[in-house]
């Protein structure tokens, strides 16, 4: 199981695991006494066993030592400790973790694929995207994928219920490339935060991190 990427940025580490044992193996690689079998006694999907045991492997390797995961009734995991703000995220053959020793962290990784054409105008505002008609089709795929996966991110962060993609988040205009940042503002709340949000481009996914901006 190859660890594709390991970053830090202000305070955060971040890292992106490329899944490629079975979950046998993966299992063999928790040896902490953690309620494991347990929880993943409710998964019933092997994938979901799968992307279980290798966000606790990742956890492993980017922290050095195993820790319990839990999940507020919203869905937020937390590290039972309290140890680290997490956020987690996977897709088709990798998994992604963010962790903050006080901030709230956010991470999304989505596969590349076609189907976010089909639904992208319920998440992209009149006001992004200028000159999409202008770009390649490689770049108004990486495009909206990014768009996407932003929102999933900042969504994290902002921890609110009811928050509509296309109403309350905005991504500002940036010039596409491998990997970079762009800024990113919420309507959802009273505060209307701003954020910087970073990026990376792969032939089999994008991944977007933030962090929430200290008050």
């Amino acid at each position: 199981m190859p660890l594709f990427r390991l970053w830090k940025e202000d305070a955060a580490t971040f890292g992106i695991w490329q899944v490629t044992e079975s979950n046998l193996q993966l299992r063999r690689c928790l040896i902490a006494s953690l309620p494991y079998d347990e929880e993943l006694s409710h998964l019933r999907a092997a994938c979901r066993q799968t992307e279980y045991l290798a966000v606790r492997v990742l956890l492993r390797a980017l922290l050095g030592e195993e820790k319990q995961i839990g999940h507020l009734d919203s869905g937020k995991p937390y590290l039972c400790d309290g140890s680290w703000r997490i956020s987690i995220s996977h897709t088709k053959g990798y998994v992604a973790v963010a962790l903050h020793p006080a901030a709230e962290v956010g991470i999304d990784i989505e596969q590349v694929h076609e189907r976010v054409r089909g639904v992208a105008t319920h998440f992209v505002r009149s006001d992004e995207l200028p000159g999409f008609s202008c770009l390649s089709p490689s770049d108004q795929l990486y495009a909206l994928l990014l768009h996407w996966s932003a929102k999933e991110t900042i969504f994290k962060v902002l921890g609110c219920s009811n928050v509509d993609f296309r109403e309350h988040l905005r991504i500002f205009p940036f010039a596409l490339a491998t990997e970079g940042s762009f800024q990113a503002q919420e309507y959802r709340t009273l505060s209307q935060q701003q954020f910087t949000v970073s990026y990376l481009l792969h032939p089999h996914f994008v991944c977007t991190t933030t962090l929430a901006i200290a008050r």
